[in-house]
């Protein structure tokens, strides 16, 4: 039972030196970024399905490309039809073989064949848009992936405006403390001459724990941003992050922002449905027919991979799929329908973007509005508690006002701050949905 208690105490405190040695490290926003872009997961993904979709498009070569293929084939066989074609194509026939008797029952005979064909397609228009709708996939693919880049270098922005928030509360926690700390000093200097009551100074140690405890949710918070940075960065290393840069007003530019059809995702639907539309003239191609053309060239013998007698073979084909039982009437309905519904959605997500963006801009209005407000707030509440605490010191005050002046203005610093996300993020996302 005493070793299980050491163990347990040893373990407990190995984990807080631990949590104590944790390395905080210093990093820019630019620092971040370039560890996300070479990286990031979710960048790496987006790139392997534009390998992919390019690999689709390379396969469609093959309406272009011929197909060549070669094989060696041994038979033995007593089969009168096999037994004289082969020593046809051996180009060993004599008189005697013609014997009816051998012709009926020949003996055993050996074949080795060595083939080389070749299949050429010459025209296949369905092949054609098939390979047209192939390279707008790839083509949007890449586009996405142009996008998802875009996309974390926003999550990038906002992430380290979070780190910086998270900082400044942990600032104004600690100056918070150091102010409760002393009035409660002084608390307890007014309490030993009998000016305060004790029922004043427990108001006043309550208000140190309830600032110790805002203070560690805070640290808290520092500890969360960091990890989710190093998850976008796809660092396993356990740090704390520590921003090189404060937490400030950006300069506002709202200027003439609109949604460009040049921006990527935007781009991307665009040539999707015009994949889809190809797709619906391949289909429609399919009932026209297709002008292929073929050859081979041939070894034969009867010793294995010997070739003493050879021919060639070429020629053209002209095939027409009359009627699939109305297979290839149903699939191009299916891929018409897909081109209209794509046609909608490209629509509805440009009109969606631009109420999104008169949102944002309303929204980046009101957050001014709110900054120069909160800051005002933080102004009048400092100078509230300047006026409190030296009063307080007089023994003017109560102890009730001064917890409360004091409170309100950690409140008001912790809302300034927050406003100042606010209105640095909500530009930086007017920015990502108007970038081209």
């Amino acid at each position: 039972m005493k070793n299980t208690i050491y163990i347990t105490i040893f373990c407990l405190f190995t984990g807080t030196l631990l949590v104590g040695a944790q390395e905080i490290k210093p990093i820019s926003k630019a620092e971040i970024l370039a560890k996300v872009v070479e990286n990031n997961r979710t960048i790496q993904i987006s790139k392997e399905e534009f390998n992919a979709s390019k690999a689709d498009y390379r396969q469609t070569n093959a309406v272009f490309l011929p197909n060549i293929t070669a094989s060696h084939t041994g038979i033995s066989t007593t089969n009168p039809l096999m037994s004289f074609g082969s020593k046809l194509n051996q180009e060993i026939l004599i008189s005697a073989d013609f014997n009816p008797a051998l012709l009926n029952d020949p003996t055993t005979t050996r074949n080795f064949a060595t083939k080389i064909e070749i299949q050429q397609p010459l025209i296949n228009l369905d092949g054609f848009y098939q390979r047209k709708a192939a390279k707008t996939k790839m083509e949007a693919m890449s586009l996405k992936t142009e996008r998802t880049q875009d996309y974390l270098a926003f999550e990038v922005e906002k992430a380290y405006m979070q780190l910086q928030l998270a900082y400044k509360g942990v600032a104004v926690l600690e100056k918070a403390l150091e102010a409760a700390n002393a009035n409660k000093e002084m608390a307890d200097n007014s309490f030993k001459q009998g000016f305060l009551q004790r029922a004043d100074v427990l108001n006043v140690e309550i208000r140190v724990t309830e600032v110790k405890n805002q203070l560690q949710t805070a640290k808290s918070n520092v500890q969360n941003a960091s990890n989710y940075l190093s998850f976008l960065m796809n660092d396993e290393s356990d740090v704390v992050y520590q921003p090189t840069e404060s937490l400030a007003v950006s300069s506002l530019n709202i200027g003439n922002k609109i949604i460009s059809e040049n921006r990527a995702d935007i781009k991307a639907m665009q040539l999707a449905s015009k994949g889809y539309e190809a797709m619906n003239k391949a289909d429609k191609m399919a009932f026209l027919p297709r002008l292929n053309a073929f050859g081979s060239y041939e070894m034969y013998d009867n010793k294995l991979f010997q070739g003493s007698a050879n021919g060639y073979l070429i020629g053209a084909q002209l095939s027409w799929d009359i009627f699939q039982g109305s297979k290839r009437f149903g699939k191009a309905q299916k891929s018409k329908a897909e081109f209209e519904k794509s046609k909608l959605e490209y629509n509805q997500y440009v009109s969606k973007s631009n109420l999104e963006l008169n949102k944002v801009k309303r929204q980046l209005v009101d957050a001014k509005n709110r900054l120069e407000l909160t800051d005002l707030a933080v102004q009048q509440s400092e100078e509230s508690l300047r006026i409190r605490k030296n009063r307080f010191k007089e023994g003017l005050e109560k102890t009730s006002d001064l917890l409360m002046a004091e409170t309100q203005f950690a409140q008001k610093q912790l809302e300034y701050y927050q406003t100042i996300y606010q209105y640095n993020f909500t530009q930086s996302y007017l920015n990502f949905l108007t970038k081209k």
